[in-house]
């Protein structure tokens, strides 16, 4: 019987990706002459590419079974609740 063997994700390839994310984060927000709203949209994105790379290889989800991922998944609906509320908490 033998035993089936899972590569392992390439961990310092993410590692450099997250990288190389945090550096385009830390340009986004200093140096590039954007409009402050398309910074926080653009910093928005590129944190919750971070987040997904994280979770996917890091906390090994990608390797999981669906109904694990799901349990992954359900609070995301509240969390962008509470990021549409502190984004337009001026207008109230």
């Amino acid at each position: 019987m033998e035993t089936a063997h899972r590569k392992h994700p390439p961990y310092l390839l993410i590692w450099l990706y997250l990288f190389l994310l945090t550096a385009a984060e830390i340009a986004l927000a200093f140096e590039l002459p954007f409009s402050r709203n398309v910074k926080l949209i653009l910093l928005l994105g590129l944190a919750v590419w971070k987040a997904l790379l994280v979770a996917l290889f890091f906390m090994h989800l990608k390797f999981e079974r669906w109904h694990l991922r799901i349990l992954a998944i359900v609070p995301l609906p509240l969390a962008a609740i509470f990021i549409l509320a502190a984004i337009t908490e001026n207008l109230w």
